[in-house]
């Protein structure tokens, strides 16, 4: 796709990449095949085509206006797209750049404006989320049914950390709102990996990962808060010998691995984040490259392990293009894994979007489940918390992450 950068872009580090990414389009239109709010919506300026072209636009100097926002608002980011691109261009970085130029050029309302403020300031504070929450779970029964969807009536406990006592080592996110609403699943990836061999240790410091205030087009403060995550990071980086960095949430693991091309113009920590990234494991890929050691931990297949639907997430099979690893895994343990049509669809939740585009966040979530339900699962499994938290609220079925149900099946004796 050939464009002509007008001059307030033009020679700048989003530019270049803006223009490098627009040139690899074709037009050939297969990523609309795959993007949810195209098949929800069927207009092509709410599929990837039509944004890239409304992209082209602002940076060729056209107008931008509150129509050209709310098409770039309503992409999920799921970045289903890029995996059918035959071309590799790289829409959710485009994305991105396009969201934060309309974000500079159009006003907000009020209430979007307060609503998108609070989603800043509340999501990335643990503790201030974590208190939220607690409140929100004694007002549950008095809250609009929208908002009490979204707060679970309990949470579970998270259970024993096993102490470090292993020399292989790793780092583990803790991350913003996974110890409130989950902090079992921690826990239980700790004591996974320490039947393993291997010690999981959290740093207290360690904050949000970025990706909240980045991805609602704040993304100075996105930045500043990834820059906070290495410096509590790096002591144990650069003197502790840390094997990896673990993430048990896909949509913050896909951010902590871009790092390094996030932060590639920061002089300060260029180095540093590419180390970060380079360091940094999902979950899954952990626990698959040591199944030697797990399978004789196993209880046997013929011990009841119930049948699994498992929600691959979009941060998971697109932003890190790991698909196949956790059924791996599921099936080593000895689960059925039942069929899901159109896995590769977004379920809605993608960070804030469920709370910002209700409207098409519901539809998503329903069909989601429609097609998890379809092969009579016992437990629906995913890898992020975000996912978990938004299907739960339509399903009465029991969702956990899969570390969860794996640890179940451990039997042997610890390493």
């Amino acid at each position: 796709m050939q464009t002509e950068l007008a001059d307030f872009i033009k020679g700048t580090a989003d530019g270049r990449e803006a223009d490098a990414i627009l040139r690899k389009c074709v037009h050939c239109g297969f990523c609309t095949a795959t993007c949810p709010t195209y098949q929800l919506l069927g207009d092509e300026l709410d599929g990837p085509r039509g944004r890239i072209y409304l992209i082209k636009g602002m940076l060729e100097g056209a107008e931008v206006t509150t129509r050209t926002q709310v098409h770039l608002d309503r992409c999920l980011t799921c970045r289903a797209c890029e995996t059918t691109c035959p071309s590799g261009v790289q829409y959710g970085r485009l994305v991105d750049i396009g969201r934060k130029l309309a974000e500079a050029r159009v006003p907000r309302p009020l209430p979007a404006r307060l609503l998108r403020l609070a989603l800043r300031v509340v999501l990335p504070r643990r503790a201030l989320f974590g208190a939220l929450l607690t409140l929100g779970r004694w007002l549950r029964p008095a809250l609009p049914f929208a908002l009490q969807s979204k707060v679970p009536a309990a949470v579970p406990a998270a259970g024993a950390w096993p102490a470090a006592r292993h020399a292989r080592r790793m780092l583990v996110l803790a991350g913003c709102v996974q110890p409130a609403l989950a902090p079992d699943i921690n826990a239980a990836s700790a004591r996974v990996l320490d039947r393993l061999g291997i010690s999981l240790l959290e740093v207290p410091q360690a904050g949000c990962c970025g990706a909240v205030r980045f991805h609602l087009n704040a993304q100075e403060d996105g930045l500043a808060d990834m820059r906070a995550l290495i410096d509590a990071w790096w002591p144990h980086v650069e003197n502790s010998g840390v094997e990896a960095i673990v993430m048990t949430a896909s949509g913050c693991g896909v951010t902590v691995k871009e790092y390094g091309h996030l932060l590639a113009h920061d002089a300060a920590y260029a180095a540093k984040a590419e180390k970060i990234s380079a360091l940094t494991r999902d979950l899954s890929e952990i626990v698959a490259a040591e199944l030697d050691r797990l399978e004789p931990l196993l209880a046997a297949p013929s011990h009841g392990a119930p049948k699994l639907a498992l929600q691959l997430p979009c941060t998971l099979q697109h932003g890190q293009k790991l698909t196949g690893v956790i059924e791996r895994i599921l099936t080593a343990a000895g689960f059925e894994l039942t069929p899901v049509a159109d896995s590769h669809l977004c379920c809605g939740s993608a960070g804030t979007y469920s709370i910002l585009q209700p409207e098409l966040s519901v539809p998503l979530k329903v069909n989601k489940l429609a097609a998890l339900h379809a092969g009579s699962p016992q437990v629906i499994v995913s890898a992020n918390i975000g996912c978990l938290n938004h299907l739960q609220s339509g399903t009465a079925l029991p969702m956990e992450h899969w570390i969860m149900a794996l640890e179940r099946r451990l039997v042997g004796p610890p390493a």
